[in-house]
């Protein structure tokens, strides 16, 4: 991406855009939500962060998808990222580009809510077949994601719905832009 979008306005569902002129080039605009979150949809991997029980950060990276305003991963019930999030749901999923001086790196904040819904992780498991390709597909049961061994662990899925968004355009003009959504409705079937 060479230069920043215009944002026209915001629909109902999409939140207005707020550029920060302190780390804006001046005359810069923000980038539109959809630009955002087209971004978020085509990462090849996101960076989740979570926060350990003792305060520590945690940092990983992970494949995802965006379906119904949402991003949504899966992992392992004894990995670090799912003790984090079962202490405290707040988390932070980043899009970067580290190589690029014209690039748009996306933050999106909020809180890793679990679902065990078997019909909705259907539309989740088709999305990352989609997405990622065949090697990730999942077969759902019991509330959760398998693949290969029947005797495997269980895989959680979780949903992050945006409370804020921001956007870093690098590169000329560059700028930061931050989007707050409404509480997201929780999706059925959620849980501890």
């Amino acid at each position: 991406m060479t230069t920043p979008a215009t944002t026209p306005a915001p629909t109902p569902t999409e939140p207005p855009a707020e550029l920060d002129p302190r780390y804006s080039s001046p005359g810069a605009e923000p980038p539109a939500w959809p630009t955002a979150r087209d971004r978020l949809q085509t990462a090849p991997t996101l960076l989740l962060c979570t926060v350990r029980p003792d305060g520590r950060p945690h940092a990983t990276p992970l494949l995802s998808v965006w379906l119904d305003d949402a991003l949504w991963f899966c992992t392992g019930p004894d990995e670090q990222k799912a003790r984090n999030l079962a202490h405290g749901a707040a988390c932070l999923l980043t899009a970067a580009d580290c190589t690029s001086d014209r690039a748009l790196d996306v933050v999106v904040e909020g809180d890793a809510e679990r679902v065990r819904d078997d019909a909705l992780l259907r539309r989740v498991a088709d999305a990352y077949v989609a997405r990622h390709g065949e090697q990730w597909r999942f077969e759902v049961r019991d509330g959760g994601f398998h693949q290969g061994d029947p005797e495997a662990t269980t895989a959680l899925v979780f949903r992050v719905a945006p409370r804020t968004a921001r956007a870093f355009v690098k590169g000329e003009p560059y700028s930061q832009t931050r989007w707050r959504f409404a509480a997201p409705a929780s999706a059925s079937g959620q849980g501890g």
